[in-house]
């Protein structure tokens, strides 16, 4: 396997993003470390302190991990993470069915890796964790996955839901999970690795079966051999233990609020905002209404669905019924890194653009922002594709355009003749020899020269005729190259969109075997921090 460094410069990242893995230094006022110098990492490490209770954590997260039937290397990480220097590279997504996008797998890769080599530098204790998304609601952005039919990118999906839902973590999979599996096996092709994967796949999607159980028991099943824990905060008991937090949040609001709007207004003077600002950073689990706002209400609060506190009151009641209460995009990682010994997570793009408006956010809990690591962000290059990426004369960021302007510009660059400067000078030839006659014609019968000019207009619109037929002809040529550039495109660009942001890992598993992203983190330079984009050749 063959890994090659692209720069992201080239790839429709954000400014934000690329100014990030170029050029932190413009952005230290925003982030507390940077995460490609490793001077700054140790000075961080030999500063860190964490004094919360691992103990009562550690003995949470061994249950929460039993359930996900993990790997005897998992529960020994777990048993690591008590030592009082142990720390924690941390990432998360949200629970997509057979686990959503490539970028999924990839970030987990990303925590393995760098836990690793951050433990071989420091001899520290850097256990991996994956922290489910699983007070998350938007079960529209987690119920499709996309691979490759053929050559070509389909989309499939579970049915849509309406009305309020609860926390897609506590949703079952109902007998559409079935349908769903036939519909995707039918888009493969079998392959020696077809069975194992479905063996896997249906081990954990199964109807009956919660969405956090399905995709963090898939998860477990691919990479807790690495060491790594599940993690998640849609527990009772987790709950209590992080409820300080949540008061916190309410009890500080207002400097709370006035650290993000600052944060915030800084940060969109230079790129563009990622997380809408609210008056409270909680929600309200409301049996009726899901998963609820609580806003302002004067010097109290209230959600849309008819709750209303007192400050005083809705602290007591977060003390008192925390399980009750969820925290939104900003107050969650710091729920997080109040559980655990959080040295750094791995994000995505957007991840670490929103992360730009919380440093001083999480001074407000007396805490510091961890290292925002970059996850690895990767194109998958299959071989078939390799082969006839040579033949065709783009560069691999140039897929991403329309095909029609693609297909354009390379009749343009392969053409062996210069059309346009053959049918140019024609057409000026015949503007030159053209003009005289058509003033003698004139200058004979004046009635006759409207006649002439149109016989010279029909002679250049037969001209432009002609071009057109000479492309059209050109390009039947090259047929077999236009589908070549509109199948790398469907591969590496599908829908026009990175890979990685489209496609299943599960399409790439089904080819090359379960193993393969074993076969990725061992192909890794042990060095590697994930500043550039990669190639990976399979």
């Amino acid at each position: 396997m063959l890994i090659k460094d692209f720069s992201f410069q080239e790839l429709p990242f954000s400014d934000l993003f690329k100014t990030y893995v170029s050029d932190f230094e413009k952005l230290t006022s925003f982030y507390e470390t940077n995460p490609f110098s490793e001077t700054d990492i140790e000075s961080r490490i030999s500063s860190f302190d964490f004094s919360n209770d691992r103990s009562t954590s550690i003995s949470l997260l061994r249950r929460i991990n039993k359930t996900y039937n993990v790997h005897e290397e998992a529960l020994k990480n777990l048993d690591r993470l008590k030592e009082k220097d142990a720390l924690a590279i941390v990432t998360g997504q949200q629970l997509g069915v057979y686990s959503g996008p490539l970028y999924t797998i990839l970030k987990t890769i990303s925590t393995i890796h760098l836990a690793n080599k951050i433990e071989k530098k420091t001899g520290k204790p850097v256990v991996p964790v994956f922290w489910l998304a699983d007070e998350d609601h938007d079960y529209e952005e987690i119920r499709s996955i996309a691979v490759i039919n053929g050559d070509n990118p389909q989309t499939f999906s579970l049915p849509a839901k309406n009305g309020a839902l609860p926390p897609v973590a506590e949703m079952q999979y109902s007998s559409a999970i079935n349908k769903l599996k036939e519909e995707v096996k039918e888009a493969q092709f079998n392959t020696d690795f077809t069975d194992k994967l479905w063996e896997v796949l249906d081990r954990n999607f199964a109807e009956g079966k919660r969405f956090d159980h399905a995709f963090g028991g898939f998860i477990a099943d691919l990479f807790s051999k690495h060491g790594l824990v599940i993690a998640g905060s849609n527990h009772p008991e987790i709950k209590q233990m992080t409820r300080e937090c949540m008061k916190s949040a309410i009890a500080q609001a207002d400097k709370i609020r006035t650290a993000l709007q600052e944060q915030t207004d800084a940060i969109s003077k230079k790129f563009s905002q990622q997380v809408t600002l609210y008056d409270s950073n909680l929600f309200y689990l409301d049996e009726d209404s899901g998963r609820v706002k609580i806003s302002r209400n004067g010097d109290g609060w209230k959600t849309d669905s008819g709750q209303e506190w007192t400050s005083d009151e809705l602290i007591a009641e977060i003390d008192e019924t925390p399980e009750l209460f969820s925290p939104n995009v900003f107050l969650r990682p710091v729920m997080q890194d109040q559980m655990l010994p959080t040295l750094g997570y791995v994000a995505g793009p957007g991840e670490i653009a929103y992360y730009g408006q919380m440093k001083t956010f999480y001074h407000q809990f007396d805490m510091k922002m961890p290292v925002i690591f970059p996850r690895l962000s990767a194109t998958l290059i299959e071989p078939a594709i390799d082969r006839i990426m040579g033949e065709v004369p783009f560069e691999m960021q140039e897929f991403g355009q329309r095909i029609e302007d693609l297909e354009s510009q390379f009749v343009e660059r392969t053409e062996q003749t210069d059309i346009e400067a053959v049918f140019d000078s024609w057409q000026g030839n015949i503007e030159s020899v053209s003009e005289k006659p058509i003033s003698n014609i004139a200058q004979i019968d004046p009635t006759l020269e409207a006649a002439a000019e149109k016989a010279h207009q029909v002679f250049s619109n037969e001209l432009d005729k002609l071009k057109g037929k000479v492309y059209r002809s050109v390009k039947a040529q090259e047929e077999t190259q236009l589908k070549r550039i509109r199948r790398i495109q469907n591969h590496l660009f599908p829908n026009r969109t990175l890979q990685e942001r489209t496609i299943s890992g599960i399409y790439f598993m089904n080819k090359y075997g379960n193993d393969i992203w074993d076969r990725v983190l061992d192909s890794l330079d042990s060095e590697d921090d994930f500043a550039n984009h990669k190639l990976i050749y399979l």
